[in-house]
């Protein structure tokens, strides 16, 4: 590979873990609010919003783990894993300092919509770290049995093995802590793993679309990465 598309494959894998962070970040920070989808009238989904990025970092953590590599992939959920919890620690303290009278915002607005139990934020990352590495960890797996072939059946078998655990794991954690009512967790567990594979199946050709460019501008045979870039 030449040095300009080794300086253009580092440029577009900082993009992807930016996005990467940034959904991640913004799904800590959503996530109390809760909504329903009824697609055609056929299922009446009740999920948090938190769920809405959820899809795009599974989609990003395939895509490094086909074009980058397995340790590429690795480095970036950890990143995104620090850039939560150092969020979540900058919000704490911006819950503590008191606001003035005349703040726009008051201190009892801030905390209702920002004062995140850090319970539900431990959770939702330990949930969520599990099943990243489960995810990246089952790509590989499919993609080193079938030689890089099959993109399709990778990309969907790690997202929904992953996608169960990470909802099975943070409902649980949630309910165990008293955050959420036992009583709607089978309804929420089945809502929200609906959704994120339903979404999972739709953006397959996404990732095909995405894989396609990558192997023709760089070059790339099925089932070859780029060489690392760390040195």
């Amino acid at each position: 590979m030449t040095a300009q598309q080794n300086s253009q494959a580092q440029l577009i894998f900082l993009v992807l873990a930016a996005l990467f962070i940034a959904s991640l970040v913004t799904s800590n920070l959503i996530f109390q609010k809760f909504f329903y989808w009824e697609p055609f009238d056929l299922y009446r989904f009740e999920i948090s919003v938190g769920i809405l990025p959820y899809p795009i970092t599974f989609l990003i953590t395939d895509i490094l783990s086909e074009i980058y590599g397995k340790k590429k992939a690795n480095q970036v959920v950890i990143a995104g894993i620090f850039a939560s919890f150092f969020s979540m620690l900058i919000i704490l303290l911006a819950d503590y300092a008191p606001a003035i009278t005349n703040s726009p915002i008051n201190d009892t607005t801030f905390s209702t919509v920002f004062g995140l139990s850090p319970l539900a934020v431990l959770a939702s990352m330990l949930a969520y770290l599990f099943a990243q590495f489960v995810d990246i960890r089952i790509f590989h797996y499919w993609k080193n049995l079938t030689r890089g072939k099959h993109l399709w059946l990778r990309n969907n078998f790690s997202t929904f093995l992953s996608q169960f655990i990470d909802t099975f794991t943070v409902l649980f954690l949630l309910s165990s802590f008293k955050i959420l009512p036992w009583n709607i967790f089978t309804n929420l567990l089945i809502s929200g793993f609906l959704f994120k594979i339903t979404i999972a199946v739709f953006d397959t050709p996404i990732l095909y679309f995405i894989v396609f460019w990558f192997r023709k501008k760089f070059n790339l045979k099925i089932g070859e990465e780029i060489p690392t870039f760390d040195s």
